[in-house]
């Protein structure tokens, strides 16, 4: 996922990401106390499909959804997240949600990114051991070095007619030195390249947050047995902080203290960069428990882990990478032009990806990928917001201290094409555009929903009007909702309504359902600036 700087590729916010879904993991099952909600939702969904002319989304022989999370608003309406399998493959794009009336009762709809079930056969033309070898041949342009091979027969629906193909997993390190997980898609009939993406969003050489940004900060630690204090927070979720030592890999080693006082706000000490990634988590932490409710990243009341001074053979590591599969942030030293990849917005920016693959799961390929991104922005940069820390004043700019020079931000929402790559505007092609230059509709658009167009206390933005792509050059006049208001629709709509597929005006659908839930209905005048907003960057 990418940020840009100056015409340099960011991944995630500066920085190497790993995707919010790791394509070959399996989806995580929904908790058992909601299995009543989960029996409801699945007849609502056989009922759904029993009409004519009505999509089949029901368990048959062939198609079995399975649950993977469930919401329950305050009134008792009930929001079920399905995974689907089509005779035992997994449906790559044919995610849903089923969203009943309280006590879930009553259908209330369902968003889905495919409308009917999967209509392919079984039975692969194509060996696998062909397809490893397309795939393979296919991915070595971007890997360098390559670690092993898998393959994985689905079904692949994801922006197209649904396709029996192999999931070719090629992992190893990436040219720039940094690990990789590319996924190349093969029709299983035809070897056609379906797809391709890297759930390890990278960074390209950039990066880093300077680790003063916050100045003292208390921290919640734990104290050792035989004397002493380890840098764990047991208040949330037992998340630690641990030294790689410049190594790229490894379980590190944790930071521990003798009188509980951390740092000396330079990089001299080695752990003063552990005191901002320390923050960094607990910020993010507070941040979605006290706004959103969720208890922490994945939901579950576990924190993650942090690792710092991260090198990369033997040279300086650029970037900072969140990794779904070991459930931990990473964060390298920076070099010459940057500082320590430790600030505020990089953090709360990484940890997003880490909600997104346990809610919408939104796959970092075509629009979906920008709306990955975006949902990173916006709500890392809530997360800075939420702090409030003086010495890093909150704005809606991404990495603006990071570089040494004071040459930033990488990214700004509020006219994102200012990086040079950035698009403003939605127009049939953004999705044809790297994930991180695709996130700039969704940027744009919650600047103008949370400010407006013309704030006034802030920087005014451009609207998009007709022909518009990267460039907005309009001058309409948006009024804004407030940031509170739009940060929690956002997040309603990437936890209750998007999907793995949701391409830009699946999410003016998904945030116009929050607005409506939240703020008055359909044509309260919150929905109505949503609505206006989504017009401002040419979403209609």
């Amino acid at each position: 996922m990418t940020l840009s700087l100056h015409g340099v590729a960011l991944a995630c916010a500066c920085l190497v990401a790993t995707l919010a879904v790791d394509a070959h993991a399996a989806a995580p099952a929904a908790p058992a106390r909601h299995a009543d909600a989960v029996s409801r939702a699945l007849a609502h969904l056989s009922a759904h499909s029993s009409g004519p002319g009505r999509p089949a989304l029901s368990n048959t022989e062939d198609v079995q959804f399975e649950a993977r999370d469930v919401i329950v608003d305050a009134d008792g309406t009930e929001h079920v997240r399905f995974a689907q399998r089509y005779r035992g493959l997994r449906v790559i794009g044919g995610d849903a949600v089923v969203h009943s009336h309280p006590t879930g009762h009553a259908l209330r709809g369902v968003s889905r990114t495919l409308a009917r079930q999967p209509a392919v056969g079984h039975l692969p033309s194509m060996p696998a051991e062909r397809a490893g070898q397309v795939g393979l041949e296919v991915a070595l342009a971007p890997v360098a070095q390559v670690e092993r091979v898998q393959h994985e027969l689905v079904v692949f629906a994801h922006r197209r007619a649904p396709a029996l193909a192999w999931d070719v997993l090629v992992a190893g390190t990436a040219d720039d030195g940094g690990p990789t997980e590319r996924h190349v898609f093969v029709d299983a009939h035809s070897g056609a390249v379906l797809d391709q993406f890297d759930t390890v969003m990278h960074a390209a050489a950039v990066g880093s947050g300077q680790s003063l940004f916050i100045g003292t900060v208390p921290l919640d630690t734990d104290s050792q047995a035989g004397g002493g204090f380890a840098l764990r927070d047991t208040v949330r979720g037992g998340h630690a902080v641990y030294d790689l030592k410049g190594q790229f890999t490894g379980a590190g080693t944790l930071f521990t203290d003798a009188d509980n006082t951390w740092g000396d706000g330079t990089t001299a000490d080695r752990a003063t960069v552990a005191v901002d990634a320390a923050a960094g988590h607990a910020y993010t932490w507070d941040y979605y428990l006290n706004v959103h409710g969720r208890r922490g990243i994945a939901n579950d009341g576990k924190g993650a882990t942090s690792k710092v001074h991260q090198g990369l053979n033997g040279r300086p590591w650029v970037n900072a990478l969140w990794s779904d599969s070991c459930f931990c942030m990473s964060y390298g030293d920076g070099d010459g032009s940057y500082w320590p990849l430790v600030a505020l917005d990089i953090a709360g920016h990484e940890m997003t990806h880490g909600v997104t693959s346990r809610t919408a799961g939104l796959l970092p390929s075509g629009e979906s990928g920008g709306l990955n991104e975006a949902t990173s922005d916006i709500l890392g940069s809530m997360v800075e917001f939420y702090a409030n820390r003086p010495e890093d004043p909150p704005d809606y700019l991404i990495g603006e201290r990071l570089p040494r020079d004071g040459s930033g931000p990488l990214r700004t929402m509020i006219q994102p094409s200012a990086d040079g790559a950035s698009a403003d505007c939605w127009y049939p092609d953004v999705g044809d555009l790297n994930a991180h230059y695709a996130s700039g509709v969704g940027n744009h658009f919650f600047y103008l929903l949370a400010e407006g167009s013309q704030p006034a206390s802030g920087p005014a933005s451009p609207t998009c009007q007709a022909g518009d792509t990267r460039v907005a050059t309009g001058h309409a006049s948006v009024k804004g909702v407030g940031r509170k208001k739009a940060e929690k629709i956002w997040y309603r709509a990437l936890s209750v309504y998007m999907t793995s597929s949701s391409d830009y005006h699946d999410a003016r659908d998904a945030t116009l359902s929050a607005a409506a839930d939240l703020y008055g209905g359909s044509g309260s005048k919150v929905w109505k600036r949503v609505k206006a907003a989504w017009a401002a960057v040419n979403v209609k």
